[in-house]
């Protein structure tokens, strides 16, 4: 999930949707409009670890499809077609992030990778951290729901953790995600810490494990 070859003319119809669409919430620069009143801000473009493809699929589904606690990024697809839809993904991956898969891949290669031969011990390390610590938000299932999440709406600082079901990240992008939190990859609130102090790469590789053999569902496009 990398991004494709800069496409000038998808790119300059991507920019055109953008610039009539998305550039209200996301900002001129992809680092979110400061004067959106929000609960929860758009995400910040340029540091995203979302890839073009997943980025398309966001645009096109919405991002409550894909798990989000909040529906704030709605569903294009009924808005645009499949080549607005694949352009503005393409222009938002070139404009904003075009180092997006070189940072990923750096950041992979600086931490340990493990390989499926250790999988049983992976699995039951994953929930074993995911049960104490991921719990408390994305509750048991991983669906996002839980009793803190409940008891936050009480609170000025509500929570709205994803529902790890559907989520389109893969095992690496889980393990970077968690190792480094949300506001890392762009988010305005850091309701996701960064792990990596609490648990070593192989923990964090388990957890991420963890939630992509049993956690998380096949992907319905509809």
């Amino acid at each position: 999930m990398y991004a494709q070859a800069y496409n000038p003319m998808m790119f300059a119809l991507g920019k055109g949707v953008y610039e009539q669409t998305c550039i209200s919430c996301h900002g001129e620069n992809g680092q979110t409009n400061a004067q959106m009143e929000l609960i929860v801000k758009p995400r910040k473009l340029n540091q995203s670890i979302l890839s073009e493809d997943q980025s398309y699929e966001i645009i096109k589904h919405g991002a409550h499809h894909w798990g989000a606690h909040a529906d704030i990024m709605p569903a294009f697809k009924y808005v645009y077609d499949e080549r607005q839809l694949r352009s503005v993904a393409h222009y938002i991956s070139h404009q904003f992030h075009p180092k997006r898969d070189e940072k990923v891949s750096q950041l992979l290669q600086k931490s340990m990778i493990y390989s499926v031969s250790i999988e049983d011990d992976m699995l039951g390390v994953g929930k074993k951290i995911f049960t104490k610590k991921c719990a408390k938000c994305h509750g048991k299932k991983g669906d996002g729901e839980s009793r803190y999440v409940e008891l936050s709406k009480n609170e000025d600082d509500f929570i709205y953790p994803y529902n790890l079901r559907k989520t389109l990240l893969n095992e690496d992008e889980i393990f970077l995600y968690a190792k480094y939190g949300g506001k890392f990859w762009g988010t305005h609130k850091d309701d996701m810490p960064s792990w990596k102090r609490k648990y070593d790469d192989f923990q964090l590789r388990s957890v991420a494990r963890y939630i992509q053999k049993r956690i998380k569902q096949p992907h319905n496009k509809e």
